[in-house]
């Protein structure tokens, strides 16, 4: 059974109110991706749900402390707002992230970011072209505008922005849920989305644990005991 590394899901948005959206939170401030060694040129990012509200808050996860909040730049956000809403599952973040051209990210593998993890990311393209490069597991992705997608990022990936034209994501991140499976297994068989058992460090272990601990709700605290009983 193939592992699976991306998903298209059998549904779009309209292109155009996403970049009505966008435009609109345009004169906000957009900071700069804090791993300064992991790309080359402009990548910056600005958040919609974030620790506290705070649409510049792009690196904290959630806590107990801190929870996951609507940015200030929601309210002029229809189309993103909607989307959320309509999205029955818990978010753990929800960024725009823009690629400006000639910009690239390095390859490079998140930690704890696929769907066999109990967690998952979702793009959808709100500005691209067709110069954009965006290499998952050694295939190059072709995303378009207002296709939705799930890339697990754990696998190494890497983008370059060769065109015109800057690269604008709304990108997703979110616990696995009844809905989600539904979702994700009419799409590819369960067996698919099981990657073959590797161990993990207790060093490994040890930094999973103390980033769900941070999230503390209960689908975290699930992981959590599952993480401890291997």
């Amino acid at each position: 059974m193939t592992f699976v590394t991306q998903l298209r899901f059998p549904f779009t948005f309209d292109p155009q109110l996403l970049k009505t959206d966008l435009e609109a939170v345009l004169k906000y401030e957009w900071p700069e991706h804090y791993n300064k060694g992991a790309y080359s040129g402009n990548w910056s990012s600005i958040a919609l749900l974030a620790p506290g509200g705070d649409s510049r808050n792009i690196n904290a996860m959630p806590s107990e402390q801190s929870p996951l909040l609507e940015t200030e730049l929601l309210s002029d956000c229809p189309t993103f707002k909607r989307i959320l809403d309509q999205f029955p599952f818990e978010k753990t973040s929800a960024r725009l992230l823009c690629l400006e051209v000639g910009a690239e990210i390095k390859p490079h593998r998140d930690n704890c970011l696929g769907y066999e993890d109990g967690v998952f990311r979702i793009h959808i393209p709100v500005v691209t072209n067709p110069e954009v490069e965006f290499i998952l597991a050694g295939e190059r992705i072709v995303m378009e505008e207002g296709t939705c997608w799930y890339i697990n990022a754990n696998e190494e990936h890497s983008v370059a922005n060769r065109g015109t034209e800057n690269r604008v994501h709304f990108v997703i991140d979110g616990i696995r849920n009844a809905w989600t499976d539904e979702l994700f297994f009419a799409q590819a068989p369960e067996s698919s989305f099981e990657r073959p058992p590797t161990p993990i460090s207790a060093e490994q272990k040890e930094q999973m644990i103390a980033e769900l601990e941070r999230l503390g709700t209960p689908a975290a605290m699930e992981l959590i005991r599952q993480l401890k009983g291997r």
